[in-house]
């Protein structure tokens, strides 16, 4: 997809990151390179990834959001749910009088039915369902007029359609309840059967189903509350394709694809697989798989801990946080005012879906310590300046920031 300019909100704009990676963009254009940039200031090195933060889909999301309400102030403008998620970006929208129509679960906030036919519904990077869209139409509002649907989400509807006319059926992993699934699933069920598996364990137990190495029953008590109505097992997934929701693990959506397609070869023959499993590594979003990357690459320069920085309601960002908390301490955070000291840290536990707070997470002895620090593809990289900033306060004696930023500044410079 041909890269556009977008208008981000100046409030949005990084003084500092936003200079490693346009210095980056110079010196390797190709995105060849995913070892991690280092920044030292001294007592400590803060590494960076190559690839992190907005991505295209959520650069446009914000441009027509923010224009949209730049253009229409006398007028009723909603959000059918959180445009992206990252609470600042949220959160600035609604005190400029943006009003939500449901909660991320889906709950109603705003009933679609008390709308007008001149009011304003942006729908959200995630996109919308189908039963949605056609409420909105009801009520007189064009649900594509402001649409800010990522162009990616789109191309992996488009897909299941195309899978769908052939009369394959689609596995969708993703988790189930999050709103790009659920537009997902209603897209995708508009023509085909369809079935949610959230991992590769729920993989492997349908590939057991399709195999009945497991009696059918089982697929009601894991796949029942996910599958279209009637989804039977044994006919459904004898042509098939596994499209994802794209801010998910891309190795662990490569895995579900070859445990179904295992279990295909299994039950129709390695020589007949291809007619029966479709190819769709095609749908895996480029911007989740370089930001993945370069994490494994951040991982792999051997941090003392790692800050990630992000909504937590964000699944890609919980997705780096899962990459890095393997390799060393990794605390996800909101923004800079999750902590005020070395002594302690405020932060979220995707596992046990709690805040904690984590004390001296620093270590006693602060010399030469290497931070990894990164952010979810819907987290503005000023929020990751101010986290870096926080950080560098914990130090004395630290290099002035300009000072550190100055070889990437010459980058960019020579390039002009």
């Amino acid at each position: 997809m041909a890269r556009k300019s977008f208008d981000i909100p100046k409030m949005y704009r990084s003084p500092i990151i936003r200079k490693v990676k346009e210095a980056n963009k110079v010196t390797d254009p190709r995105k060849k390179d995913l070892e991690p940039s280092e920044l030292n200031f001294g007592p400590l090195t803060v590494l960076i990834p190559r690839h992190f933060g907005f991505c295209y889909g959520v650069e446009n999301a914000i441009d027509i959001a923010y224009r949209t309400v730049e253009e229409n102030p006398d007028k009723n403008i909603y959000l059918l749910s959180e445009m992206i998620h990252n609470p600042t970006v949220n959160e600035d929208l609604l005190e400029k009088g943006v009003k939500f129509l449901f909660d991320t679960d889906g709950t109603e906030r705003i009933p679609i039915e008390s709308l007008h036919s001149d009011d304003i519904v942006i729908v959200p990077a995630f996109g919308t369902t189908l039963d949605i869209q056609e409420k909105l139409q009801q009520q007189g509002i064009d649900p594509y007029q402001y649409n800010t649907t990522c162009p990616f989400v789109e191309k992996v509807w488009k897909r299941g359609k195309q899978l769908g006319k052939k009369g394959y059926s689609l596995v969708v992993h993703g988790k189930h309840r999050h709103e790009e699934t659920r537009a997902t699933f209603s897209h995708s069920a508009d023509h085909s059967p369809v079935v949610v598996v959230l991992n590769p364990e729920e993989a492997r137990i349908l590939a057991e189903i399709m195999t009945e190495e497991r009696p059918i029953e089982d697929f009601e008590k894991y796949f029942g509350h996910k599958s279209t109505e009637g989804f039977d097992p044994l006919k459904d997934l004898e042509f098939f394709g596994v499209i994802n929701q794209t801010t998910m693990l891309a190795t662990e959506t490569q895995e579900v694809m070859n445990i179904l397609k295992n279990a295909s070869k299994k039950r129709f023959g390695e020589a007949n697989v291809q007619n029966h499993f479709a190819d769709t590594s095609d749908t895996l979003c480029y911007a989740t798989n370089e930001n993945q990357s370069a994490t494994y690459a951040l991982a792999d320069a051997k941090p003392d801990l790692a800050i990630v920085v992000g909504g937590y309601n964000s699944s890609n960002t919980m997705h780096l946080v899962e990459i890095l908390e393997d390799h060393c301490p990794t605390f996800h955070v909101r923004d800079a005012n999750e902590f005020d000291s070395p002594e302690a840290i405020l932060h979220f536990d995707q596992w046990e879906k709690e805040m904690k707070e984590t004390k001296n997470w620093l270590p006693a002895d602060k010399k030469n310590l290497r931070v990894a620090l990164t952010s979810g593809a819907s987290c503005p990289d000023v929020l990751v300046d101010e986290v870096l900033l926080k950080i560098l306060s914990f130090f004395d004696q630290t290099r002035e920031v300009d000072d550190v930023i100055e070889p990437f500044e010459k980058t960019m410079a020579a390039a002009t």
